[in-house]
């Protein structure tokens, strides 16, 4: 029985967007909010996705400045990256968990930040499969986006995972039928972590289908994680405090034993029919 882990990133797992980990001080902004206001301008301008234009304006003022956007500078801020506490060792507790229980748990970050980034983080070798926005690079220097992921298409990076098509380029076994019993994981097999209204779409998606979506909040965010609580949006609200007491943990630990206990429910029930028939 395979379980998946999603996770989005930036303040789910993080303490804040992963371009404030230095890349925003290195272009000269002393505040970041000064960074982000440019780029909510250019959405707003242009009529653009916010996704896209922060992807943009990083181009774009990284190279009014003189600055090199090499994948190799991108990923350099990787390591800064500071993560809630427990999330270093948040993996390997739910996978031991999840092995007495008979379950192997796969992690999944399916994020609007970016892969360069993600890939250099303390925690990328605990991921079976990042997806991420993504930088083309010509002559080493980041150019275009060669991928965007926003909150709403976020959604094809569950089914991506549901169907076992995990690469992106490929689009045509992801949009043929796949009837349910041949997928890897069922819907109802997913657990998403995310941290506010931009993964309402995928938290919907999640928990209408069977599976779990679980709102991270921080003290000053417990109000918007509560009010996805009243309106259905998650099954479940945690402060983001990822440690063996913590009640994220708690909460995964429950959810994998009530997923392995219907699990063997249902086994019972074939041999039951097996046995009738």
């Amino acid at each position: 029985m395979i379980v998946a882990f999603l996770y989005d990133f930036d303040k789910t797992l993080t303490t804040k967007d992963m371009q404030e980990y230095g890349f925003i001080e290195d272009l000269g902004f002393e505040n970041p909010a000064d960074f982000w206001k440019i780029v909510d301008e250019t959405a707003n301008t242009q009529k653009m996705d916010h996704i896209m234009a922060y992807l943009y304006e990083m181009v774009h003022q990284a190279k009014i400045r003189g600055i090199e956007l090499t994948h190799e500078k991108l990923a350099s801020y990787g390591p800064r990256v500071a993560f809630y506490p427990g999330v270093q060792e948040w993996f390997t507790r739910v996978n031991v968990i999840g092995k007495k229980l008979g379950i192997e748990v796969q992690h999944y970050i399916v994020s609007s930040g970016l892969t360069e980034i993600i890939e250099a983080s303390s925690i990328a070798s605990e991921i079976k499969k990042i997806y991420a926005c993504h930088f083309l690079y010509e002559d080493k220097i980041a150019v275009w986006p060669k991928l965007a992921i926003n909150y709403t298409n976020k959604m094809q990076y569950i089914f991506r995972v549901n169907k076992g098509i995990l690469e992106v380029e490929n689009d045509v076994d992801l949009n043929s039928f796949t009837p349910d019993d041949q997928r890897p994981i069922p819907l109802a097999n997913m657990v998403y972590f995310g941290d506010g209204l931009t993964d309402v779409p995928i938290m919907k998606l999640v928990k209408s289908n069977g599976g779990h979506s679980i709102a991270v909040y921080v003290e000053a965010k417990r109000k918007e994680a509560e009010t996805l609580a009243e309106h259905g949006r998650v099954d479940f609200i945690a402060p983001a405090d990822y440690t063996s007491e913590g009640k994220l943990m708690e909460i995964a630990h429950k959810i994998l034993e009530h997923l392995h206990y219907q699990n063997n429910l249902r086994e019972v029930t074939w041999k039951g029919r097996q046995h009738h028939d």
